[in-house]
């Protein structure tokens, strides 16, 4: 079983050291998101800050809740060191059986509430994340909660939040998104869209939020089979959206269909800025209902490893695995490693063909490059060992007719490496990386003998070297 809200996740990672609860006084302008980014740079663990400037009255920030395979394990209730390939394979299992959520009539969210005008976003402690934002931000890591107008579609995104004034939120909304779907609807029919905000709901949940589920799917079923139980939900104040009943806060308003408001700039999940501000739609809050002190969940995006990399990864994989299957392609396994800014994927093959290379490319970057890069190695090579991959691009990998690229794709804006003429037209430059031995070659004359300590040595040398580790002394 999963965990029903942070508060007791954050139990849990204490009971591992895989938290630092912070009571020195930290300022949530830059100081909260400053220490929460090094811990990441430095893998190190989650941040729970408990004493901020200005909100002695209560309210806290937990910095990257699951920046690291380790603190997902635990979310998973599975062993903190358990291998990452292991934690992908159990993630497989889990989202292939969705369980629906159930409907409950109280929860800890609808502890106090603020209405109209009373509604005042300042009372909470939502960080300045980088120098140079446009603002403070909210939504970070969090559950934009909204309802298909002509259907019963209920859609969970991620799309980050800057507080505009005490009852307004800005958001950076990605074009293909689902929101941007529901939304042009509502807009077309010149309506408000209702929308809910979910703040600090349980690491997995949370984690559907940013996964990228088909049009129609509900990420709560997901949200069930990840937990392993059904998600609580409670219905909101102002509007009829089901929102997570163990929140920590829910936002309820509506996207308004005639005004947008300058948002941004904001440090992306790349670990770059690449944008200025933007007129962005606008979330008028009619409604706050929230925990007593109050836990804000906050992302410190950059360079390091952070919670969207990690959920990018995971549903992501599993998302261009489902795709290769379905096109028949021989595909052993998918990583896409948040070293590499979630903007790379990693896919080993049980054979190689210039016709299963063209029907990767064709299913990773054909309709939209959400990766732009794409490794493929054979299936000798563990997708979830850098090291191995590294080797095998460095000396497998033919600079030649091993490289293909395409100067057109649709994809991710916020890809550093594209222009501003390229950003513009809402185009990315994609690559392909061929290290697989070419189909022709001879495994007994052709192919090379890799020299490792698993192909070089007998079976019975390995296990005896393996055993008896220990007594030659490390």
């Amino acid at each position: 079983m999963g965990f029903k809200d942070n508060r007791t996740f954050i139990e849990a990672l204490a009971k591992t050291g895989d938290v630092v609860k912070i009571n020195k006084e930290v300022d949530w302008d830059l100081e909260a998101a400053a220490i929460t980014g090094r811990s990441c740079e430095l893998k190190g663990p989650a941040c729970l800050f408990e004493n901020l400037k200005d909100y002695s009255a209560g309210g806290r920030i937990f910095g990257a809740p699951i920046a690291t395979y380790r603190r997902l394990a635990i979310a998973m209730g599975m062993d903190p060191e358990v291998a990452t390939g292991r934690i992908f394979d159990e993630y497989e299992r889990r989202v292939a059986k969705p369980i629906q959520p159930v409907v409950v009539r109280d929860g800890p969210c609808k502890e106090k509430n603020m209405f109209g005008n009373q509604v005042n976003l300042y009372e909470f402690p939502s960080p300045t994340v980088h120098e140079g934002d446009g603002g403070r931000y909210m939504g970070t890591w969090h559950c934009v909660i909204t309802k298909d107008l002509d259907s019963d579609w209920t859609n969970w995104g991620m799309h980050r939040l800057m507080v505009y004034n005490r009852r307004m939120l800005c958001g950076y909304f990605t074009p293909a998104s689902h929101f941007a779907l529901m939304r042009k609807k509502y807009k077309d029919a010149r309506k408000p869209m209702p929308a809910t905000v979910a703040i600090g709901v349980d690491p997995l949940s949370t984690l559907t939020a940013c996964s990228p589920y088909r049009i129609g799917e509900s990420e709560a079923d997901y949200a069930g089979a990840l937990n392993e139980e059904p998600v609580e939900l409670i219905r909101c104040e102002t509007n009829e959206l089901l929102a997570p009943a163990h929140a920590e806060i829910l936002l309820e308003g509506e996207i308004l269909s005639d005004i947008e408001l300058p948002e941004g700039p904001f440090g992306e999940f790349p670990g770059y800025r690449t944008q200025g501000w933007a007129p962005q739609p606008v979330f008028m809050i009619k409604a706050i209902t929230y925990r007593n002190n109050p836990i804000i969940c906050m992302t410190p995006e950059g360079i390091g490893i952070t919670d969207g990399k990690i959920g990018a990864s995971l549903a992501g994989a599993l998302s261009i695995k489902n795709r290769l299957q379905r096109r028949g392609v021989p595909v052993v396994n998918v990583h896409i490693p948040p070293e590499m800014g979630a903007l790379v994927a990693v896919v080993s093959v049980r054979e190689s063909s210039s016709r299963i290379i063209s029907e990767i490319t064709s299913a990773i970057h054909g309709r939209r490059a959400s990766v732009p890069k794409v490794i493929i190695v054979n299936e000798d090579i563990d997708v979830f060992d850098m090291n191995g991959v590294m080797h095998a691009f460095g000396t497998r990998l033919h600079p030649v007719r091993g490289v293909s690229a395409n100067p057109d794709c649709e994809g991710w804006t916020l890809t550093p490496y594209l222009s501003p003429e390229e950003r513009s037209r809402n185009k990315v430059a994609t690559g392909v990386y061929d290290c697989t031995w070419p189909e022709s070659w001879s495994k007994q004359s052709d192919i090379p003998v890799r020299l490792s300590f698993k192909d070089s040595f007998p079976d019975v040398l390995q296990k005896k070297v393996t055993d008896d580790w220990k007594e030659y002394g490390f």
